[in-house]
């Protein structure tokens, strides 16, 4: 599989090429008049940011207005650039709409999303036999890749490593199965690239996909691989508990020779679902399913009388491990929409305070 998609149109990986550019961008794009030209952002730095455009990669920073509102690009973000090159620079000026936006709440008190990547068709949500072969963080994953927009893939990394590991490592894999539903849950060993070719039918010119996982489940080695050489730097885990290191510390975009774009992110420690609560029922559909038969329709399944949902568990239909890690992430949910509430009421108790200042200042200049 290496050979094919280092073979197959190597033309598409011309920098001069804007990756996933289509007739939809273009037509958005024609609004903006003057010296201006569309880029996307393969790299995000602190303050700057790598853009792919027809002119070959160049590095920016937002205007001041973007910066003013808060508005900041991500990598995969389609996006305008003041051009003024003859004087060697570049400005982002604004974002083209997004398709999808992965995304993450922040921990502690801020309400804030933590925005990870856009414009994103597929996203591989990478794990490996071992420590990190974990079904209630899998659910995690895929309540926040349901509510980005794309579609979730479940990769099961280091499939080579299942001979020298418990035998229960089989019946996780299958209840992952079983949990992810019409999910495609694929078990490869990105090291010794054994079985690759199942990740074909995802692998389509002008296509994003992202990578997401802990540090350590090998998705810098996958991107390696279908490369085809190493252009990402890769460690081993620690021996003592099999957890990885980081290697990848900034997300970037790369283009394979047949076109498919990669977006690879560092690992992450903490998944907070924040604003993830359209991908819940997804992610737990079986028990969506179940509440269509709950006598009230806004049950909770915690104490109402007839709910279809704690009559399943009670009948072992339905595992108490799954329920009860449903109610976790639904209470996390709720937690994560109360502080959205209180900071959008700071934000407005700081408005009309800034108003009323205004409004007093004005009347003793009246005055």
């Amino acid at each position: 599989m290496n050979s094919e998609y280092r073979n197959k149109g190597s033309d598409v990986s011309d920098t001069s090429v804007i990756p996933g550019w289509n007739t939809s961008l273009e037509s958005t794009f024609s609004a903006y008049k003057g010296p201006y030209i569309p880029g996307r952002i393969s790299t995000q730095h602190k303050t700057v940011w790598n853009i792919l455009t027809e002119k070959g990669e160049i590095q920016a920073a937002i205007s001041g207005a973007m910066r003013k509102v808060g508005k900041q690009p991500v990598v995969g973000d389609f996006v305008v650039l003041l051009d003024q090159s003859d004087i060697g620079s570049y400005t982002i000026v604004d974002i083209l709409p997004r398709t999808s936006c992965l995304s993450r709440g922040s921990a502690g008190e801020s309400s804030e999303e933590q925005l990870i990547a856009a414009n994103i068709d597929t996203i591989f949500i990478v794990t490996a036999v071992g420590h990190d072969l974990n079904v209630r963080r899998l659910e995690r994953y895929l309540t926040i890749v349901h509510s980005s927009g794309a579609k979730p893939v479940i990769l099961i990394n280091k499939i080579d490593l299942v001979e020298s590991l418990p035998d229960d490592v089989s019946e996780t894999i299958q209840e992952i199965r079983d949990t992810a539903d019409d999910v495609p849950v694929i078990t490869l060993s990105a090291l010794t690239s054994t079985d690759l070719e199942k990740l074909d039918p995802f692998m389509n010119p002008d296509e994003t996909i992202a990578l997401v996982g802990s540090s350590g489940v090998g998705k810098s080695t996958l991107i390696n691989a279908l490369l085809g050489h190493d252009i990402q730097k890769t460690l081993s885990v620690r021996e003592d508990d099999d957890k990885g290191r980081h290697t990848t510390t900034v997300r970037q975009l790369f283009t394979l020779p047949n076109g498919t774009i990669f977006i690879d992110n560092p690992g992450i420690r903490e998944i907070q679902l924040g604003d993830s609560s359209d991908g819940i029922d997804r992610t737990f559909s079986d028990i969506s399913e179940l509440a269509q038969n709950c006598r009230f329709k806004d049950c909770t399944h915690r104490n109402e009388p007839h709910c279809a949902v704690r009559k399943a568990v009670d009948e072992g239909l339905l595992s108490q491990e799954r329920f009860d890690s449903y109610h976790k992430l639904s209470d996390e949910l709720a937690f994560q929409a109360d502080k959205a509430e209180i900071g959008l009421k700071g934000v407005e108790k700081k408005k009309w305070k800034g108003v009323a200042i205004a409004r007093k200042h004005l009347k003793t200049g009246e005055q």
